[in-house]
């Protein structure tokens, strides 16, 4: 990789710069997707043990539209298509898996593999909203797609067992 291609498109100091990469955590290299699951973890982990699943499905609702706004305003200064270092959508993502799970580590852990495995494998519907769609809204829309398959197998798991 060129120097150019480590260096955020927006200043870290920029709003839209700063959510999308979720406070600089996409600028870690290598897998920065996998950061930002990582860095999700303990985000929502607080917002259920403060305020149960629903709150954590409301901050997965606003997370979705401020990485549509941020994605999309980072995407525009040049950092390409659905750039890497964008990784707002791995936070989304990531924390509607965890809707489906208790407050339990090795749920966590399950959770955080499952929704690796999906958005690295990219399932359909997310395979065509990578491909498809655009912008911010593209940006976010694969992940969460993702993630709904790593959810359904924490929901099947919880309900069989």
């Amino acid at each position: 990789m060129s120097d150019n291609e480590h260096k955020p498109a927006l200043p870290l100091s920029h709003p839209a710069c700063m959510l999308a990469t979720w406070f600089g955590v996409g600028l870690i290299r290598p897998a920065p997707g996998t950061w930002g699951s990582l860095a999700a973890l303990p985000f929502a982990w607080a917002i259920v043990a403060m305020g149960g699943p629903y709150a954590l499905l409301a901050a997965t609702v606003v997370v979705f539209a401020v990485g549509c706004w941020a994605g999309g305003v980072y995407e525009k200064a040049g950092g390409g298509t659905d750039p890497g270092v964008v990784v707002i959508d791995e936070v989304a993502g990531q924390w509607l898996v965890l809707i489906a799970a208790p407050l339990d580590h090795m749920y966590y852990l399950a959770g955080f593999v499952l929704f690796r495995l999906c958005d690295i494998t990219k399932p359909w519907p997310a395979s065509w909203a990578d491909r498809r769609v655009h912008g911010g809204l593209g940006i976010m829309l694969d992940d969460v797609l993702a993630a709904l398959y790593a959810f359904a197998a924490i929901a099947a798991f919880r309900y069989w067992y």
